[in-house]
Protein backbone atom coordinates (compact mmCIF):
# COMPACT_ATOMS: atom_id res chain seq x y z
CA UNK A 1 0.00 0.00 0.00
CA UNK A 2 1.33 3.43 -0.95
CA UNK A 3 2.25 5.86 1.81
CA UNK A 4 4.29 9.00 2.50
CA UNK A 5 5.49 9.84 6.01
CA UNK A 6 7.54 12.91 6.94
CA UNK A 7 8.93 13.09 10.48
CA UNK A 8 10.33 16.50 11.44
CA UNK A 9 11.86 16.91 7.97
CA UNK A 10 13.98 19.97 7.27
CA UNK A 11 15.84 20.78 4.09
CA UNK A 12 18.73 23.22 3.68
CA UNK A 13 19.86 24.02 0.15
CA UNK A 14 23.34 25.49 -0.54
CA UNK A 15 23.61 28.12 -3.25
CA UNK A 16 27.15 28.55 -4.52
CA UNK A 17 28.56 31.74 -6.02
CA UNK A 18 30.04 35.10 -5.15
CA UNK A 19 27.57 37.40 -3.43
CA UNK A 20 27.88 41.09 -2.83
CA UNK A 21 27.27 41.20 0.91
CA UNK A 22 25.68 44.63 0.76
CA UNK A 23 22.87 45.13 -1.79
CA UNK A 24 22.50 41.54 -3.09
CA UNK A 25 22.88 40.12 0.40
CA UNK A 26 20.21 42.43 1.74
CA UNK A 27 17.79 41.56 -1.07
CA UNK A 28 18.38 37.81 -0.60
CA UNK A 29 17.86 38.10 3.15
CA UNK A 30 14.63 40.01 2.69
CA UNK A 31 13.33 37.58 0.07
CA UNK A 32 13.91 34.56 2.31
CA UNK A 33 12.71 36.06 5.55
CA UNK A 34 16.27 36.37 6.81
CA UNK A 35 16.68 32.59 6.97
CA UNK A 36 19.96 32.44 5.11
CA UNK A 37 23.53 32.08 6.20
CA UNK A 38 26.83 32.63 4.43
CA UNK A 39 30.28 31.23 5.04
CA UNK A 40 33.74 32.30 4.02
CA UNK A 41 33.31 30.76 0.56
CA UNK A 42 30.20 32.79 -0.17
CA UNK A 43 27.93 29.76 0.04
CA UNK A 44 24.39 30.78 0.86
CA UNK A 45 22.37 28.14 2.71
CA UNK A 46 18.62 28.55 2.32
CA UNK A 47 16.22 26.78 4.65
CA UNK A 48 13.77 25.42 2.07
CA UNK A 49 11.71 23.25 4.45
CA UNK A 50 11.37 23.53 8.21
CA UNK A 51 10.32 20.68 10.53
CA UNK A 52 7.57 19.15 8.39
CA UNK A 53 5.40 16.50 10.07
CA UNK A 54 2.70 14.86 7.94
CA UNK A 55 1.60 11.55 6.49
CA UNK A 56 -0.47 10.49 3.49
CA UNK A 57 -2.02 7.17 2.54
CA UNK A 58 -3.76 5.52 -0.39
CA UNK A 59 -6.72 7.56 -1.60
CA UNK A 60 -5.23 10.92 -0.58
CA UNK A 61 -5.19 13.72 -3.14
CA UNK A 62 -2.86 16.32 -1.65
CA UNK A 63 -2.69 19.92 -2.82
CA UNK A 64 0.37 22.00 -1.90
CA UNK A 65 -0.60 25.65 -1.89
CA UNK A 66 1.46 28.79 -1.33
CA UNK A 67 3.30 31.67 -2.96
CA UNK A 68 6.61 31.45 -4.82
CA UNK A 69 9.32 30.33 -2.41
CA UNK A 70 6.85 28.68 -0.03
CA UNK A 71 8.58 25.31 -0.41
CA UNK A 72 6.13 23.47 -2.70
CA UNK A 73 8.64 22.33 -5.32
CA UNK A 74 11.27 21.54 -2.68
CA UNK A 75 8.78 19.27 -0.93
CA UNK A 76 7.91 17.50 -4.19
CA UNK A 77 11.61 16.93 -4.87
CA UNK A 78 12.09 15.61 -1.35
CA UNK A 79 9.27 13.09 -1.84
CA UNK A 80 10.65 12.15 -5.27
CA UNK A 81 14.05 11.36 -3.74
CA UNK A 82 15.86 14.12 -5.63
CA UNK A 83 16.75 15.71 -2.29
CA UNK A 84 17.49 14.03 1.04
CA UNK A 85 16.33 15.74 4.24
CA UNK A 86 18.98 17.69 6.12
CA UNK A 87 17.36 16.51 9.33
CA UNK A 88 14.42 14.29 10.17
CA UNK A 89 13.21 11.29 8.18
CA UNK A 90 11.01 10.58 5.19
CA UNK A 91 9.57 7.19 4.29
CA UNK A 92 7.91 6.60 0.93
CA UNK A 93 6.27 3.32 -0.07
CA UNK A 94 5.18 2.78 -3.66
CA UNK A 95 6.33 3.48 -7.19
CA UNK A 96 6.71 7.20 -7.87
CA UNK A 97 6.23 9.12 -11.11
CA UNK A 98 7.20 12.80 -10.90
CA UNK A 99 6.02 15.18 -13.58
CA UNK A 100 8.23 17.98 -12.26
CA UNK A 101 10.13 18.47 -15.51
CA UNK A 102 8.70 16.40 -18.36
CA UNK A 103 11.64 17.18 -20.67
CA UNK A 104 14.26 16.04 -18.15
CA UNK A 105 16.83 13.79 -19.85
CA UNK A 106 15.73 14.59 -23.41
CA UNK A 107 18.65 14.68 -25.86
CA UNK A 108 18.09 17.09 -28.78
CA UNK A 109 20.63 15.26 -30.95
CA UNK A 110 18.88 11.88 -30.49
CA UNK A 111 15.80 10.76 -32.40
CA UNK A 112 12.37 10.54 -30.86
CA UNK A 113 12.72 6.77 -30.59
CA UNK A 114 16.07 7.10 -28.84
CA UNK A 115 14.63 9.65 -26.44
CA UNK A 116 11.80 7.28 -25.58
CA UNK A 117 14.40 4.72 -24.52
CA UNK A 118 16.52 7.29 -22.67
CA UNK A 119 13.61 8.85 -20.77
CA UNK A 120 12.15 5.42 -20.07
CA UNK A 121 15.38 4.32 -18.41
CA UNK A 122 15.36 7.48 -16.29
CA UNK A 123 11.83 6.57 -15.21
CA UNK A 124 13.14 3.19 -14.04
CA UNK A 125 11.68 1.05 -16.81
CA UNK A 126 13.45 -1.99 -18.21
CA UNK A 127 14.35 -2.13 -21.90
CA UNK A 128 11.63 -4.75 -22.36
CA UNK A 129 9.02 -2.49 -20.77
CA UNK A 130 10.16 0.42 -22.93
CA UNK A 131 9.89 -1.69 -26.10
CA UNK A 132 6.37 -2.73 -25.10
CA UNK A 133 5.27 0.85 -24.40
CA UNK A 134 6.94 2.48 -27.43
CA UNK A 135 4.13 1.89 -30.00
CA UNK A 136 1.48 3.40 -27.70
CA UNK A 137 3.78 6.34 -26.86
CA UNK A 138 4.35 7.07 -30.54
CA UNK A 139 0.65 6.75 -31.31
CA UNK A 140 -0.39 9.05 -28.46
CA UNK A 141 2.18 11.72 -29.39
CA UNK A 142 0.77 11.94 -32.91
CA UNK A 143 4.24 12.75 -34.25
CA UNK A 144 4.24 10.04 -36.91
CA UNK A 145 7.42 9.85 -38.96
CA UNK A 146 8.99 12.69 -36.96
CA UNK A 147 9.72 10.20 -34.16
CA UNK A 148 12.52 8.86 -36.35
CA UNK A 149 14.37 12.19 -36.72
CA UNK A 150 16.47 14.20 -34.20
CA UNK A 151 14.49 16.08 -31.58
CA UNK A 152 16.43 19.28 -32.37
CA UNK A 153 14.29 19.52 -35.53
CA UNK A 154 11.07 19.59 -33.47
CA UNK A 155 9.11 22.65 -32.52
CA UNK A 156 8.82 23.28 -28.77
CA UNK A 157 5.25 21.98 -28.89
CA UNK A 158 6.37 18.72 -30.52
CA UNK A 159 9.06 18.21 -27.87
CA UNK A 160 6.48 18.65 -25.11
CA UNK A 161 4.07 16.26 -26.83
CA UNK A 162 6.72 13.54 -27.01
CA UNK A 163 7.92 14.14 -23.45
CA UNK A 164 4.37 14.14 -22.08
CA UNK A 165 3.53 10.94 -23.96
CA UNK A 166 6.55 9.22 -22.43
CA UNK A 167 6.19 10.27 -18.79
CA UNK A 168 2.43 9.58 -18.69
CA UNK A 169 2.73 6.11 -20.25
CA UNK A 170 3.17 4.45 -16.85
CA UNK A 171 0.68 4.33 -13.99
CA UNK A 172 2.48 4.98 -10.68
CA UNK A 173 1.40 4.39 -7.09
CA UNK A 174 2.39 7.97 -6.22
CA UNK A 175 2.00 10.80 -8.75
CA UNK A 176 3.83 14.11 -8.17
CA UNK A 177 2.79 17.18 -10.17
CA UNK A 178 4.28 20.67 -10.13
CA UNK A 179 1.24 22.54 -11.49
CA UNK A 180 -1.47 20.88 -13.57
CA UNK A 181 0.14 19.91 -16.88
CA UNK A 182 -1.39 20.90 -20.22
CA UNK A 183 0.68 20.76 -23.40
CA UNK A 184 0.45 20.94 -27.17
CA UNK A 185 -2.06 22.35 -29.64
CA UNK A 186 -5.83 22.38 -29.12
CA UNK A 187 -6.37 18.81 -30.33
CA UNK A 188 -3.55 17.40 -28.17
CA UNK A 189 -4.58 19.41 -25.11
CA UNK A 190 -7.86 17.51 -24.93
CA UNK A 191 -6.05 14.16 -25.14
CA UNK A 192 -3.52 15.33 -22.55
CA UNK A 193 -6.27 16.46 -20.18
CA UNK A 194 -8.03 13.10 -20.44
CA UNK A 195 -4.78 11.22 -19.77
CA UNK A 196 -3.95 13.46 -16.81
CA UNK A 197 -7.35 12.73 -15.30
CA UNK A 198 -6.80 9.01 -15.87
CA UNK A 199 -3.40 9.14 -14.14
CA UNK A 200 -4.81 11.06 -11.19
CA UNK A 201 -7.71 8.61 -10.85
CA UNK A 202 -5.50 5.52 -11.00
CA UNK A 203 -2.70 6.74 -8.68
CA UNK A 204 -2.96 5.68 -5.05
CA UNK A 205 -1.61 9.06 -3.89
CA UNK A 206 -1.51 12.37 -5.75
CA UNK A 207 0.62 15.31 -4.58
CA UNK A 208 -0.08 18.44 -6.64
CA UNK A 209 1.67 21.79 -6.16
CA UNK A 210 -0.16 24.75 -7.60
CA UNK A 211 -0.65 28.50 -7.35
CA UNK A 212 -4.29 27.98 -8.27
CA UNK A 213 -6.53 27.29 -5.29
CA UNK A 214 -9.42 26.49 -7.65
CA UNK A 215 -7.44 23.69 -9.33
CA UNK A 216 -6.45 22.27 -5.94
CA UNK A 217 -10.03 22.46 -4.63
CA UNK A 218 -11.27 20.69 -7.77
CA UNK A 219 -8.78 17.80 -7.57
CA UNK A 220 -7.62 17.41 -3.96
CA UNK A 221 -9.17 16.28 -0.67
CA UNK A 222 -6.25 17.57 1.44
CA UNK A 223 -4.87 21.11 1.14
CA UNK A 224 -1.49 21.86 2.73
CA UNK A 225 -0.66 25.57 2.83
CA UNK A 226 3.05 26.33 3.03
CA UNK A 227 4.88 29.56 3.81
CA UNK A 228 8.67 29.93 3.97
CA UNK A 229 9.02 26.14 4.18
CA UNK A 230 6.61 25.76 7.10
CA UNK A 231 3.15 24.21 7.24
CA UNK A 232 0.64 26.98 7.95
CA UNK A 233 -2.49 24.86 7.74
CA UNK A 234 -3.81 21.46 6.69
CA UNK A 235 -7.41 21.26 5.48
CA UNK A 236 -9.01 17.85 5.02
CA UNK A 237 -12.18 17.30 3.03
CA UNK A 238 -14.33 14.19 2.97
CA UNK A 239 -12.11 11.17 2.24
CA UNK A 240 -12.36 9.83 -1.30
CA UNK A 241 -12.43 6.12 -1.99
CA UNK A 242 -9.05 4.51 -2.68
CA UNK A 243 -8.41 3.39 -6.27
CA UNK A 244 -8.78 -0.31 -6.87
Amino acid sequence: MASIVLDKCSLHLPIYGTINRSLKGAVLSAATGGKVATNARDVVVVQALNQLDMSFKSGDRVGLYGHNGAGKTSLLRLIAGIYEPTSGQIQVEGRISSLLDVTLGMDPEATGYENIKLRGLILGLTTEQIDTLTPSIVDFSGLGEFVGVPVRTYSSGMVLRLAFSIVTSIHPDILLLDEWLSVGDADFVQKAEERMRSLVDSASILVLASHSRSVIDDVCNIVVTLEHGKIISVERKEQQASPE
